[in-house]
This record gives C-alpha cells, structure tokens and sequence, in this order.
C-alpha cells in the first residue's frame, strides 16, 4: 500500500511538472480561434492527445529503443515553434501565427503534445513501476492540468501577445533537450555540460533568422 501511494505521489508530481508546456502549446495552438471554437479545440485536442498518451504509454519500453526517435520528436517541435512566431503578414498586423481553423488547431495540438510528451510517458511509466492501472491513472490525471491550462494561456495570450515567444522558447528547449538526450547522436560525449543551452541558442537563433528572412521576402513580394 505504502508503494503504491509513493508511486501515484510520484506520477501527480511528474504530471505537474511536464504536463504545463502542453498545456501551453494547446493554449497558443487555440488562440487564433473564435471563442466558441477555442473551447472545442482545447476539448478535442486535449482528449486526444491524452489518448494518444496512453497508446504509446503502453508500448513505453518499445519507445526507448527507436533509434533517433527523439530526434524526429525534436524536428517536429521545432517545425512548430517557427510557425507559432513567424510573420503572418507582409504589413503590419500580428507578429504570430496561430491556427485560424478548428481542424488546424486540434492538428497541431496532437502533433506537439505527442512530441512533448515523450518524456511524461517515460517519467509516468516509470513511476508506475509496469502497473498498467497506475500508468493510465497518471496519463488521465493530465487531464485536468491541460485543460485548465490551455484556458489560462489563451487568456495571457489575448492580453499579452508577444508573450507567445515565451511558448515558442519552451518548444525549443524541449527540442534541445530531447536531441541532446538521443543515444543515437551522442552528443553528450562530446558536450557532457550545457549541450541543451548550446543547441536551444543555436535552434533560437536559426528561428529568428528565418522569421526575418521569410518577413523580408514577403516585403519584396509586396513590393514588387
């Protein structure tokens, strides 16, 4: 009994801690939406990708041994982060990008939330030491979390806009990390300290620099 309270503590604090930036990705991925319609997506797009969640939760330990999957988790988020941030017009207007349909939205919702939650799956089926109950138990609790969440951030967002580059940088440090974590690239072995930093930098700048280079095209189109 003592176990498995030490276990479902284990799984609600793992929850707490890695099911905010997909509550924040879900926040930015509704936010261009109509309020009626930003509901329906935080829903959907929520249900699903907790579903999606404990698909692959079962197949956990299979995970662990697809080389180079977190690196094509890393690519997708980092796909995600430039197109949250890049210009969506040639003058003047928003500066960001979100869905503006409801089947774009719940789309981009699953794609980021089953790259982000490589590490929650892991973190939970570990906690839950193989017991299946405990394992759909920690995935159901993100439930609630990302739900609440999403509103919130959407909320922010609608009074602080630029704040989604705050989102944008979360995607890309998860990026960094999961690519600094592939066995497959070894790149802790030759850079045990900081890789996650170098990479999220050099990932943050290559962003910057398309959105600039994609803004500047658009004005010459326009102006030509």
């Amino acid at each position: 009994m003592l176990e498995t309270g030490q276990a479902v503590l284990a799984i609600v604090l793992i929850d707490l801690a890695l099911s905010g930036d997909n509550a924040l990705v879900i926040g930015m991925a509704a936010r261009g939406l109509p309020e009626r319609q930003r509901r329906r997506a935080i829903v959907f797009g929520g249900l699903g990708a907790v579903m999606l969640r404990i698909a692959s939760a079962s197949v956990v330990t299979l995970l662990l041994a697809i080389p180079y999957l977190q690196l094509v988790a890393a690519i997708a988020l980092l796909v995600i982060a430039f197109r949250l941030v890049r210009p969506a017009h040639a003058h003047g207007g928003p500066t960001v990008r979100e869905a503006t349909t409801l089947p774009e939205a719940i789309t981009t919702i699953l794609i980021a939330d089953a790259a982000m939650s490589l590490e929650n799956i892991l973190g939970v089926g570990a906690a839950g030491h193989g017991s299946i109950a405990l394992l759909v138990f920690g995935l159901a609790l993100s439930i609630p979390i990302v739900m609440f969440g999403s509103g919130l951030v959407v909320r922010l967002l609608d009074r602080f806009p630029q704040a989604i580059w705050l989102g944008a940088s979360a995607l890309i440090w998860t990026a960094a990390e999961m690519m600094a974590d592939e066995p497959a690239l070894r790149i802790r072995d030759f850079m045990p300290l900081w890789a996650e930093a170098v990479l999220a930098v050099v990932f943050l700048l290559l962003i910057v620099a398309g959105r600039g280079a994609l803004r500047a095209r658009r004005r010459a189109a326009s102006a030509g």
